[in-house]
Formats: C-alpha cells, sequence, structure tokens
C-alpha cells in the first residue's frame, strides 16, 4: 500500500527518484498514465494489469467508456526504475500534469500519484476544508 506525501525534484533529462519507501513495491515495474486533476497516475506493472482487466469489462458500446480508455491507455507508458530509484517521465506526460522541477508525490493506496508541487497545495488547500466538514457517509460502512 502507497502511503504519505513526498516532495522529490525533476531532473533536467525528466526523471524523477521514486521515494525510498515506494522503490520495492515498484522495482519490477511501473506504468505511468493521466489521472485525473491533472495529475499522473503511477501503478506497480501488475496492479495496472489487474486495472486493466476491469476496464475491459465495461461496455464497447458505451461512447464514455471508451473515450475514457482511450484517454486512459493512450498516455500510459511503462517504466522500470534504474539502479537509484529513478524513472523518466515522458514529455507527454509532464506536459498535461504541468510538472515543472517542484513535484509532490502521493501514495494514493494502489497507486501514486505525481503532481506539480504548486497545483498539489492547490488543490488540498481546497479539499481539506470539504474533507473537515463532511458531514455524511462517503464509503458505505466505513466512515
Amino acid at each position: 500500500m502507497f502511503l504519505g506525501t513526498y516532495a522529490p525534484h525533476l531532473d533536467e533529462k525528466g526523471r524523477l527518484i521514486l521515494p525510498a519507501k515506494f522503490r520495492e513495491q515498484l522495482a519490477p515495474g511501473i506504468v505511468l498514465t493521466r489521472g485525473q486533476e491533472r495529475c499522473l497516475y503511477a501503478f506497480p506493472a501488475r496492479e495496472f494489469e489487474d486495472m486493466h482487466t476491469r476496464l475491459r469489462q465495461a461496455p464497447v458500446t458505451s461512447k464514455q467508456a471508451r473515450d475514457y480508455l482511450r484517454v486512459f491507455l493512450s498516455g500510459a507508458t511503462d517504466e522500470v526504475p534504474d539502479k537509484q530509484g529513478r524513472i523518466t517521465i515522458p514529455s507527454n506526460l509532464r506536459q498535461y500534469a504541468g510538472l515543472d522541477r517542484e513535484l509532490a508525490v502521493i501514495g494514493a493506496g494502489t497507486r501514486i500519484e505525481v503532481w506539480d508541487a504548486a497545483a498539489w497545495e492547490t488543490y488540498l488547500a481546497e479539499q481539506e476544508v470539504a474533507f473537515a466538514e463532511t458531514a455524511e457517509e462517503v464509503v458505505p460502512g466505513l466512515f
């Protein structure tokens, strides 16, 4: 499980050094793709395969499902971290997420998310208010 928030830097070659706590889980391979809210999703390769299996169950007759799959999968790229725990983020994904040098890498359970640091701070500030004021059950049976 991926937890926490980290503040790595993107180097001049577009490489990200993965947080040390995440490296073992990601060593066999990682799949990067577009995420919601203009961040990147990074899945362990096995988790991405499982997700793809579930996504394939969407009806091909659903335009919304086709559109989602096209955007989600067309941006996907697989990487294997090097010995220093670095991965290269392709320029099209850096552009999509507006990534500059300062990043926020957050654990999101089964995946990590890579954000531009300023975008993450803005998003978090907006969402923390709603989070603190949540008065209804968000996940049935849990909260």
